[in-house]
């Protein structure tokens, strides 16, 4: 079958380490499910994993990706929910300790074919296509955990988005402000700032800027660089929820004074759970709020939306679709 895999890793140069051929179709184990892929979407993990981060090379070759759209072997429209945790543990899969994401320990969505555990099925909604719903189960789940379980925050609360562009931060303004948040973004890119309006920001703000007032809570994918802002940003007894750190995850000043002085909250944030990518499914039937794509194409031209996602040359997210 056709796959999007990592052969080897390059921490230098991860699209060197990229190879778009024929793999093996998977066996399907007693418990899971084989779905044919008809939409999978790209996300930062995936050039992550390219860089060999979380992915050691007895694990390789490992084909790529956690998201995908497709049919089960009955033939219905499923969505994948891409945290695969162990079948023993009850609760919050996200804090299982034997969790992980597809292409890490088990081979990944940029493919004809991917397994997962039965359970990790969910029906996809009539509502949205299937290039649609490839976009939900990493960067839009994790965005959704971030604005509705972990911030604490309610509608009418003012929330700082940084890094307006990347996957996470597109779902977050667009989800924001279909749940009557004030979302403000920032971005460093012009076209940027302006497409983040469009998705529905009251505001955008060059990288960095200062605000008009300060914020109930700041979404942080970003790291180091936007680090200091981000605190800076907060109102006394806001919160900081981070996702990512695309930038790196240690910035120059961790800004602790202000954050025991200010009694700020920093919450971290991972995915999601399979109910919360239910309920994100359902909001977006309800609301008709739905995934900026930035570029669909079909996987044999997988290393050009890899290229777009290294360069940071999209807004929304590249799908990859299989006839």
């Amino acid at each position: 079958m056709l796959a999007a895999y990592a052969a080897t890793t390059s921490p230098d140069d991860p699209l060197s380490a990229l190879v778009v051929g024929e793999r093996p179709a998977p066996e399907v184990p007693e418990g899971w499910a084989r779905v044919r892929v008809r939409a999978a979407s790209l996300n930062h993990h995936d050039v992550w994993s390219l860089r060999g981060v979380g992915l050691p090379a007895e694990r390789l070759p490992m084909i790529l990706g956690c998201d995908a759209a497709g049919l089960d072997d009955e033939g219905r429209e499923v969505v994948v929910h891409a945290v695969i945790g162990d079948p023993d543990y009850r609760g919050d899969e996200t804090m299982d300790p034997k969790r992980s994401l597809l292409s890490e320990r088990y081979q990944g969505t940029l493919a004809d074919e991917v397994v997962v555990p039965r359970r990790n099925l969910v029906p996809k909604p009539a509502a949205l296509s299937l290039e649609e719903a490839a976009c939900l189960p990493t960067a839009w789940l994790t965005a959704y955990r971030m604005l509705f379980t972990q911030s604490g925050l309610q509608p009418g609360s003012t929330v700082l988005v940084q890094g307006a562009g990347g996957g996470v931060a597109t779902a977050l303004i667009a989800l924001g402000a279909a749940a009557g948040y004030r979302v403000w973004a920032t971005s460093r890119d012009e076209a940027k700032r302006a497409k983040a309006i469009e998705l529905g920001a009251a505001a955008a703000f060059e990288s960095g800027a200062r605000l008009p007032e300060r914020v109930d809570a700041v979404m942080e994918t970003v790291g180091a660089a936007t680090w200091g802002h981000s605190v800076k940003s907060l109102k006394q007894g806001g919160t900081v929820v981070i996702s990512g750190a695309t930038s790196g995850p240690n910035p120059a000043a961790t800004e602790l004074n202000r954050i025991f002085f200010l009694q700020l909250r920093v919450v971290g944030s991972t995915m999601g759970t399979k109910e919360e990518l239910e309920r994100l499914m359902r909001f977006c039937e309800q609301t008709g709020v739905r995934p900026l794509v930035d570029s669909v194409m079909p996987l044999e031209d997988a290393r050009d939306g890899f290229a777009k996602m290294a360069a940071g040359d999209l807004v929304g997210k590249v799908v990859f679709t299989r006839p």
